[in-house]
């Protein structure tokens, strides 16, 4: 009819205010519970490792850092990343290639072998290599006769460190691949490349932003990782403790101050991580 007033523009300019006040408040309320549970969770026990492990004053805090047991599981835990994220870096490229870019059989028991180490529990993931290869297990025998040792010592720490890290890279790989689709490729086999060529000017450098978060978050998760290197480490001071587990060990001992400064290494460790992880986030958002 001549003259009416369209529905979409029925909402008279205060209703629209009130609206968008209404949606102002609730957005304040969000953000302010959100800062709330962060503070309570994260940003408080953070600031008690700091205070804890100052308490005593900086002669104490560098003491507790310089000592060789403290020393040596530093080396240990940098050593266990170094081993264990270009290892599992390998394996998530070459199984995020295999399941975005091809078709075989298989292909579902592979992507659901990956998630494994998400639904497993550390503790089960450090007991399946201790009935593999520990003294009674199905190896053990074999590797006495040969003076082989991988449980309590840096061999069965690299496995469970492993088993509970490969998915990462992969599963960061995997949908950024998917969605990026195989048309890149096609072309360049229609051109004449072939393999590996293809993966290294094609493939490698639309996934590196990706990939590098992949490797971050891997590993976060290495130098972090408690239950599983708990179980096959075997506790022993000097040897084959992680920065995790020497820092339960001074706890138990009552080394309150000692243990909160080593956690304090993992804090900083952690924290670096997460200056790179935003870092890459950054860079892949303007490279997108």
């Amino acid at each position: 009819m001549a003259g009416s007033v369209p529905l979409a523009s029925a909402k008279t300019p205060t209703a629209r205010n009130r609206t968008t006040r209404s949606t102002g408040a609730a957005k304040w309320i969000l953000i302010g519970a959100a800062v709330l549970v962060l503070t309570w969770l994260i940003v408080l026990p953070l600031a008690v490792v700091i205070i804890e492990s100052l308490k005593k004053g900086l002669g104490v805090y560098v003491d507790a850092i310089r000592d060789p047991d403290a020393m040596s599981a530093l080396k240990l835990t940098l050593l266990v990343a170094v081993v264990t994220v270009p290892l599992n870096t390998i394996f998530g490229v070459a199984a995020a290639w295999a399941i975005t870019k091809f078709k075989f059989r298989g292909k579902q028991v592979l992507v659901t072998l990956i998630d494994l180490p998400f639904a497993v529990s550390p503790v089960i993931g450090g007991l399946i290599y201790v009935l593999v290869y520990g003294a009674h297990g199905w190896f053990g025998p074999w590797l006495q006769e040969h003076d082989l040792k991988v449980i309590f010592a840096l061999p069965g720490i690299i496995l469970a460190t492993m088993f509970v890290t490969f998915p990462f890279v992969a599963r960061e790989l995997i949908p950024l691949m998917e969605d990026q689709g195989q048309q890149e490729e096609e072309a360049a086999v229609t051109l004449g490349a072939r393999g590996f060529r293809i993966f290294w000017k094609v493939t490698l450098p639309n996934i590196k932003w990706g990939l590098l978060y992949g490797i971050i978050l891997c590993n976060a998760r290495a130098m972090g990782e408690f239950g599983a290197v708990s179980v096959v480490s075997g506790h022993i001071r000097g040897e084959t403790n992680t920065l995790p587990l020497h820092v339960e060990i001074l706890y138990n001992e009552y080394q309150f101050s000692a243990s909160f400064a080593v956690a304090s290494l993992l804090l900083l460790l952690a924290l670096v991580t997460l200056l790179l992880k935003s870092w890459f986030t950054r860079k892949s958002q303007h490279h997108s």
